[in-house]
């Protein structure tokens, strides 16, 4: 399999193909208003919204960005992430409260619920205007953005399932949600959730268990670049492992490294060709 050239709008379930193509949509959130809709376009989605707000969390991070691209056959929103050195207090703090969870199951992260609530309505309204013709709706992010895409889907899923997404893909996600909001999506979404996590990445670690936990459908990607659908156990000792000797913080250290958008790429490309 070679690396595609062009987004591909009509595959449907899991691939690596729409793997690399929504992390290429996860990393442009990055990208500035301009270049958004310039990459959109040549992707063939013709209309795009954007999709920024405020709000107060008890962390160092004030706003959520996003971005809806649609076309003929699919709709993607992409979730931007941020630094790890932003969320590090998100994601190592355990005392402030969580949120309740959508539909009632389980908890929530507070920041992250937060982070969510603050643009989710436009999202919502946006995908009800612009799916007029039975396309397919996707989310995805990196990081922070993971997170929030994550949410997105099992909020949309479990309050509208007449406007259920069709798949959510995340990259670098951190722990969310407790085990019942995990276990409730899982049940009715399990196969259409896919959470790639590139070797000692540091941010899928936190928060820490067991008050946080990830939804299943893992896709791990080991120190050689190789693609699994599971992270053997003899990986994680590993990785603990090698977390243990520096700050994982740390610009320089492995589970930065891992962590950045263009590690995933690469690999996601390796996986291709």
């Amino acid at each position: 399999m070679t690396v595609p050239d062009s987004f591909d709008q009509t595959s449907s379930g899991y691939s690596l193909r729409r793997a690399y193509w929504l992390a290429r949509a996860a990393d442009l959130a990055y990208k500035d208003r301009a270049t958004i809709e310039a990459q959109a376009a040549n992707w063939g989605f013709g209309t795009v919204r954007h999709h920024e707000t405020r709000f107060t969390p008890p962390f160092p991070l004030q706003d959520t960005q996003a971005y809806t691209m649609a076309g003929d056959r699919m709709i993607v929103t992409a979730f931007r992430g941020t630094e790890p050195a932003q969320i590090k207090d998100w994601l190592s703090d355990a005392t402030t409260p969580p949120s309740p969870g959508p539909g009632g199951n389980g908890y929530v992260h507070h920041g992250f619920a937060e982070a969510l609530r603050s643009v989710y309505p436009e999202v919502a309204d946006t995908l009800a205007e612009l799916r007029t013709d039975g396309q397919s709706v996707y989310f995805t992010g990196h990081s922070l953005g993971g997170a929030l895409a994550m949410l997105a889907g099992a909020r949309m899923y479990l309050e509208d399932p007449h406007l259920a997404a069709d798949g959510v893909y995340t990259y670098g996600q951190p722990r969310t949600c407790d085990r019942l909001l995990a276990d409730a999506f899982h049940q009715g979404f399990g196969g259409r959730m896919y959470r790639f996590v590139n070797n000692n990445d540091i941010v899928p670690q936190l928060p820490p268990e067991p008050v946080f936990t990830h939804v299943r459908a893992l896709r791990y990607i080991d120190s050689g670049g190789r693609l699994h659908e599971s992270m053997p156990m003899f990986s994680a000792l590993a990785d603990r492992a090698k977390g243990l000797t520096a700050d994982a913080f740390a610009p320089a250290s492995d589970g930065i490294r891992d962590h950045f958008m263009h590690n995933y790429l690469a690999a996601l490309e390796k996986n291709l060709g």
